[in-house]
């Protein structure tokens, strides 16, 4: 073989990996996330952990999306014009929005590398803080069993929910609720690592959320900091990149929801609140998780046209 035919193949097979990795490479486990939320667009706000642990440290991410999203039909005036209907008429954003909604779901799950779907279907009636309707009309014991046998079978080591504060959506906090008590449900040696999630503008910015009412299995771990992603993160050339990007990205797919578009560019920082559910002795293991997640990686372009 040519010293230059084996200089090529050598050169071929590096240009296959994306990036060159540090702390990625020192975790001893390759880990696996369930996200649990309520609507077909949640899922943006872990956009920036999500594409780092699929891309950069052969992670497995997952969503578990308690609703079927059409209830977005008042959202979806500019909507009508790509998809050729009227979806914001209610009785056709209804019939048409729970299939829209997941394809552009799947194409954001794409970029950022989401595996699996779980889809609940349950119905999305109407905007509320209020928890009481989902927790009185979704089925609540058929949810918290499928999502029990998921976690059984699966075996994930993060579970990251919406924070249940008194301000969000009542499917929100529904959401966050039925994982934690799925959770709970499960024998202790079996449970993975559950955390709140919310997005902030710095790192370090305090969080006034401890515990939604009536719920005490809601309840943040005491004395606890969050686990944090900072999409502000520089990278590529002259450090003219950063991880907003990828939740633009994530968010533009979301076009039947007019409503999603204005979280464009906005959000600096994903924070991640251990519940008081959790093995305390058990963060090390999430600490490390995202001290991996925050490593920086010296990206390549994989896409180098050889020619003989």
């Amino acid at each position: 073989m040519s010293r230059i035919k084996a200089f090529l193949i050598v050169s071929l097979l590096f240009s296959y990996g994306l990036a060159e990795r540090t702390q990625a490479q020192e975790l001893d486990y390759e880990p696996k996330v369930l996200l649990v939320t309520a609507h077909p667009d949640d899922d943006a706000i872990f956009a920036a952990t999500v594409f780092k642990t699929t891309h950069l440290l052969d992670g497995i991410v997952d969503l578990a999306i308690m609703t079927n999203g059409e209830g977005g039909y008042k959202y979806s005036t500019l909507g009508n014009y790509i998809y050729n209907r009227e979806l914001d008429r209610e009785e056709v954003g209804r019939e048409y929005l729970p299939g829209i909604r997941k394809r552009e779901l799947m194409a954001g799950g794409k970029i950022v590398g989401m595996r699996n779907y779980f889809f609940f279907d349950q119905v999305d009636d109407e905007y509320s803080e209020d928890i009481s309707p989902p927790m009185e009309n979704w089925d609540t014991d058929w949810i918290k069993q499928r999502l029990q046998k998921i976690l059984k079978e699966e075996q994930y080591d993060f579970v990251f929910t919406m924070t249940p504060i008194v301000e969000t959506h009542g499917h929100h906090k529904a959401s966050a609720i039925l994982a934690l008590q799925a959770i709970q449900n499960l024998p202790e040696e079996e449970r993975p690592l559950v955390f709140a999630t919310t997005i902030t503008e710095s790192l370090g910015e305090k969080n006034d959320y401890s515990q939604l009412e009536g719920y005490p299995i809601s309840k943040l771990m005491e004395g606890q900091q969050p686990m944090e992603f900072d999409r502000t993160q520089k990278f590529g050339f002259d450090d003219r990149l950063d991880y907003k990007i990828v939740a633009n990205w994530v968010i533009a797919e979301h076009k039947s929801q007019g409503t999603m578009q204005l979280f464009m560019g906005r959000g600096n920082v994903e924070q991640y609140w251990p519940y008081a559910i959790n093995d305390r002795e058990g963060l090390m293991k999430a600490k490390e998780f995202f001290e991996a997640v925050n490593e920086v990686p010296v990206y390549r372009n994989p896409n180098i046209e050889f020619r003989n």
